[in-house]
């Protein structure tokens, strides 16, 4: 998700104007704890199920003859969506298999739409931290959202509707409803598995955090209950913040939609059937292996491309895409950036075993671009997007590699989320180096070029030490520190890990990591973890900076020197052109903040001749030399491989024996121009 994009970036200096859409996708999700019991009749026919169901061993949707995951949970959906009224009422079968060895008593569900209510987490956090959705100047009718369950039967134990109460788990917010939890009259034991039959009504707000309706298109992400996650012997049920996203377990997924006849519908999983009614709506079947979320949008404006096909590692993948008419002109456009993404994900990390992947174009100016659930994307663009400007390119190419770290490895993005949206930032740039060019990822247009490596850095230093990655998502100090740590601090210190490791094992690592982890819920131990396995080297003094620090790395060449060896010979000195005159030459270097890392350094001498040397960094302050030669230095460079990502101020990297003033305040007042609009629409847009 994990992603929101769209930082236009239009540094406009005489004759430039640069245009830059950048993604972020971020994520959003604000949720309480405190009770506020739910009462209510039952209300409509629940389908028939037994006591002693087991969760399906189905592979119809997937490019496997066996199940891929440790399948916890099975649901059964039968939805009907009232496109005026943009209300869902259903019912919900979710059958639960407890394989966490301990009896359980009590059942937490998350209820996300709730999040869009005036007294919600969601809402008070978006007004304290900033939002990239809604501003919530002023309550509007129109952000309101809601998800009310009417009755839940426990399957063998009858209707508990009346055990229902809200909790808070994280911020104690008695006003928050977007976590239930259902007491069980009897526990239920390790090994066994429950049945909750479910009747509930969601009503979507104006799309926020890529769910809900704009005009006659609707996104329906998270809206039905759903179940928390017993991990590491606790229930991990966190309320919806304005910064997270989800975590769920694994399972399969059963949803019937019942939509008016004029609509066109994308799922999640593989269409079944379709039936019309007689009361001019229709029943879309649909059905989902070894996923952990099910999402759906419907338009009656969309056109459709399904004939399009990928021959992955494990069988074909069908890739349907639904376009706004209006970028029609940008199907094929869309399509390869889709084929393009799956070859390289599959090649570089491992194959994608779902039969389908469906990318929507959604409606023109909502909060429902950029954003990912399993096997379903949504994509980013205008009416207006010529081919240097690569903005749907880097919207598809991320959402897409979230069904990897997010569908696939399903890492718990409440706590951790830099494991989805950092790690997939960080393999955005590797992807599109290679499909789009180093340089020219983002712009390549009237001879300005901007890669997406640089973007992420960008987005990284404004707000390098407010936070560190390794931090609970929705305790960062607001939406920007979020974004820029998240995202562009994640992809940058990997990026520059490469360095320390090498670039192959560090591929060789995010292999491994992939193909070990994928359909379960890894921590952030087992990340690093993996790629100090794979490159065999001790890396604690890197990742305790880096990953669990916020110490700030800013390396500087403080000056340089060259003196005549035989300064006092007044002959020689008086002759300072003199080729036979020995200078003996110096380089200071210092370490500026507190973040310590090797560096190399290249000095350049006036004759053409360059040395490389290498500083631990420990120091605060070093100096370099003597060099004895018939010249002077002419320049001294840090990082002279531009490998490292995480300097905050590249400027003061290199340093001259004479200075050119002008063109250096040039680049630094477009830098500064730059930097502080884009750290500026990342905190507006962040994800």
């Amino acid at each position: 998700m994990k992603i929101r994009w769209m930082i236009l970036f239009f540094p406009v200096v005489s004759v430039i104007v640069l245009s830059l859409a950048v993604m972020q996708h971020a994520a959003k999700a604000a949720a309480p704890q405190q009770s506020a019991t739910i009462v209510s009749a039952a209300t409509g026919s629940m389908p028939a199920t037994s006591v002693t169901a087991t969760i399906p061993d189905t592979t119809l949707a997937i490019n496997s003859d066996k199940p891929m995951s440790e399948r916890i949970v099975h649901y059964e959906i039968d939805a009907k969506y009232n496109a005026g009224t943009h209300v869902v009422d259903a019912t919900e079968v979710l059958t639960y298999h407890n394989v966490t060895g301990q009896a359980l008593d009590h059942f937490p569900f998350h209820l996300y739409q709730n999040a869009f209510q005036p007294k919600a987490t969601w809402v008070s956090e978006a007004k304290l931290m900033g939002s990239r959705d809604t501003s919530y100047a002023k309550w509007e009718d129109k952000d309101y959202g809601s998800e009310e369950i009417k009755s839940l039967e426990v399957v063998g134990q009858g209707d508990l509707t009346a055990q229902l109460h809200y909790i808070a788990p994280d911020d104690g917010n008695k006003d928050d409803k977007t976590v239930i939890d259902l007491p069980v009259a009897k526990p239920i034991a390790p090994g066994e598995t429950v049945q909750f039959k479910i009747t509930f009504q969601t009503k979507f707000p104006e799309t926020q955090a890529r769910s809900g309706y704009r005009r006659d298109f609707v996104l329906g992400g998270q809206w039905f209950p759903k179940v928390g996650v017993f991990w590491h012997g606790a229930w991990n049920c966190h309320q919806y913040h304005n910064t997270t996203e989800f975590f769920a377990d694994f399972g399969v997924y059963d949803v019937k939609l019942t939509v008016p006849q004029f609509e066109i519908v994308g799922a999640s999983g593989v269409k079944v059937s379709e039936a019309n009614n007689a009361d001019n709506t229709k029943t879309l079947t649909y059905h989902g292996d070894d996923i952990h979320d099910f999402a759906w949008t419907a338009s009656p404006r969309y056109k459709v491309k399904d004939d399009g096909v990928f021959q992955g590692q494990m069988g074909p993948v069908r890739m349907q895409i639904l376009m706004q008419p209006a970028h029609w002109n940008q199907v094929e456009r869309h399509e390869k950036i889709l084929r393009e993404s799956l070859d390289h994900f599959e090649r570089w990390y491992g194959p994608y075993p779902y039969k389908t992947i469906t990318l929507v174009d959604p409606e023109p100016d909502s909060a429902a671009g950029g954003m990912e659930y399993p096997t379903f994307i949504t994509g980013e663009t205008s009416w207006f997007m010529p081919e240097g400007l690569h903005m749907p390119e880097l919207v598809i190419e991320h959402e897409f590699g979230h069904q990897y770290w997010y569908g696939m490895v399903a890492t718990n993005e409440f706590e951790d989320a830099w494991m989805d949206e950092g790690i997939n930032s960080y393999t955005e740039v590797k992807v599109l180096d290679s499909i789009l060019g180093k340089n020219t990822s983002i712009w390549n247009m009237a001879g300005v070029t901007m890669g997406e490596r640089e973007l992420q850095r960008v987005g990284y230093i404004g707000v390098a030490d407010l936070d560190p990655i390794a931090k609970n998502a929705y305790e960062y100090y607001n939406s920007g520190s979020y974004a820029g740590i998240t995202y562009g601090k994640t992809a940058s210190v990997l990026l520059t890990l490469e360095s320390i490791i090498g670039e192959d094992t560090m591929a060789k690592a995010m292999h491994v990591y992939f193909m070990k982890y994928r359909f379960t819920h890894p921590t952030k131990e087992d990340f690093l973890k993996t790629i100090e396995e794979v490159s065999g080297k001790d890396l604690r003094w890197y990742f305790n900076q880096a990953i669990y620090g916020v110490q700030v790395m800013d390396y500087k060449v403080l000056k340089t020197e060259s003196l005549p060896v035989n300064w006092y010979d007044e002959k020689k000195s008086a002759n300072k052109d003199d080729k036979d005159t020995v200078y003996r030459s110096y380089v200071w270097l210092q370490r500026k903040e507190d973040f310590v890392m090797p560096v190399d350094v290249q000095i350049k001498f006036e004759n053409g001749e360059t040395i490389r040397e290498h500083w631990d960094g420990i120091n605060r302050w070093t100096r370099l030399g003597p060099y004895e030669k018939k010249t002077k230095i002419e320049s001294a460079e840090i990082d002279p491989d531009h490998k490292i990502q995480i300097d905050r101020n590249d400027f003061n990297n290199s340093y001259t024996a004479e200075a050119h003033g002008k063109p250096a305040r040039k680049v630094s007042n477009y830098w500064m121009f730059a930097t502080q609009w884009v750290s500026q629409a990342l905190a507006w847009w962040g994800v």
